[in-house]
């Protein structure tokens, strides 16, 4: 063999052997685990914070019933002892229909507030301080409450009597009419919230320049998202929770997060969430959801007046309810959408869940932060249940679970890993 042969073929050799040596470590790198990365994540919880989330949040699934029997307790009130013959016999000295329905709404739904006012305080105070979510004093607490009686009052007094009068015009397809007049006033409530009722409760202010502020308006305008703003919102004088959403609708549609997301979470985090965020607007959830439960709320009715129509047949002397247009049976009516909305639950948390699921792909997506996904999903867990049982998630979380957002961000994660 010529010595120009023997080089070639030790150089061949000594190459074959070099690229070997240079792809091994490439080749004996272990792939990306999905679900052992999940698990990582999900055991930096402690035992002890995931007992006080599990119990925060399971305790809310009593709360549900409870909320729906205090109801019916209430309605035994008003009508089994007689308080709406009182109220209606008061109101009675008006001198017009529309006055007398007007003024039977405000004290029904002001004593409905002081009756069940024991319940409010100790889930809206009570509770929230026995878990450490809340920051507010019982004084701020109550003023902010006494504030949303005031809405209510106001606005659910106009409501109530559009319905009746829809009742006394339409007779036996009320509910249809009823049905437009609730989606007006939905639509009305949405558009003025972030202008006019929010504002009630907190202070928004434009975030202040920042390469976070910046990061979170170049991901907007790269996804079409026509934000010049972003604002920040003082929710930490009320709560530890950390939160962001797009609220409004059409001009007066609006990007907020809370001071409590900017201060305990990383740009990263923050990324991760308003990339959600801005896939509520892409995505025209708000418009969505607001058919859905238009719809929805146009079936309620119907059952309601089915339901109705059958006590008041048979226990309406009792409690001196003639019929559906009198306002005496208000009581009644409250507490069969009560129960309506209870047996609902369901169906209401998993058209939301499967908004926030979507929002969560689209983030991903948007913001390119899975393990800022994850720890924030983590973040929740103070006061979401981390690892719920499919069906357990699929009745009684409105959002998917902290197991679900994590997993879903790693499987994000293995699909794009090596991308610059």
């Amino acid at each position: 063999m010529s010595a120009l042969l023997k080089f070639l073929l030790v150089f061949l050799l000594l190459a074959t052997a070099g690229l070997a040596q240079a792809q091994a470590p490439a080749t004996a790198q272990p792939a990306f685990n999905v679900e052992a990365a999940t698990q990582a994540y999900l055991n930096t919880l402690t035992p002890a914070q995931k007992a006080s989330s599990d119990a925060y949040f399971e305790g809310g699934y009593w709360l549900l019933l409870i909320n729906m029997l205090y109801a019916v307790g209430i309605a035994a009130v008003f009508l089994g002892l007689g308080l709406s013959r009182r109220i209606k016999a008061l109101t009675e000295r008006l001198p017009r229909r529309f006055l007398r329905t007007l003024a039977y709404a405000a004290l029904y739904l002001l004593l409905a507030w002081v009756l069940s006012f024991p319940l409010t305080v100790y889930e809206g105070y009570f509770r929230e301080h026995q878990y450490g979510l809340s920051n507010q004093s019982f004084g701020a607490w109550l003023s902010e409450d006494l504030t949303g009686l005031a809405l209510n009052v106001v606005f659910g007094s106009l409501l109530i009597l559009a319905l009746y009068a829809a009742v006394r015009r339409a007779g036996n397809r009320w509910w249809v009419w009823g049905t437009g007049i609730v989606g007006v006033f939905l639509v009305i409530g949405i558009f003025l919230g972030p202008v006019f009722i929010s504002p009630l409760f907190n202070k928004y202010t434009p975030l202040p320049a920042s390469p976070v502020r910046a990061a979170i308006l170049s991901m907007a305008r790269a996804n079409g998202v026509p934000a010049d703003n972003v604002y920040l919102v003082d929710a930490s004088r009320q709560s530890k929770r950390i939160s962001a959403n797009v609220s409004g609708i059409g001009s007066t549609i609006r990007v907020s997060l809370n001071d409590n997301l900017l201060r305990r979470s990383t740009p990263q985090e923050v990324q991760a969430v308003m990339g959600h965020e801005l896939g509520h607007y892409v995505l025209n959830h708000i418009q969505k959801m607001l058919v859905l439960f238009i719809v929805l709320i146009g079936l309620g009715l119907w059952a309601l007046d089915w339901a109705f129509e059958r006590l008041v047949a048979r226990f309406g002397a009792r409690w001196g309810v003639a019929d559906r247009a009198d306002v005496g049976g208000l009581p009644l009516a409250v507490t069969l959408l009560a129960v309506l909305s209870f047996l609902a639950t369901p169906v209401f948390n998993t058209i939301i869940r499967t908004q926030e699921q979507e929002a969560d792909m689209f983030g991903l997506n948007a913001a390119r932060q899975p393990d800022g996904f994850a720890t924030i999903a983590m973040k929740l867990s103070e006061y979401r249940k981390i690892n719920p049982g499919p069906l357990e998630e699929a009745l009684f979380f409105d959002h998917p679970s902290g197991h679900t957002r994590v997993h879903t961000a790693m499987r994000w994660k293995a699909e794009h890993l090596g991308e610059k």
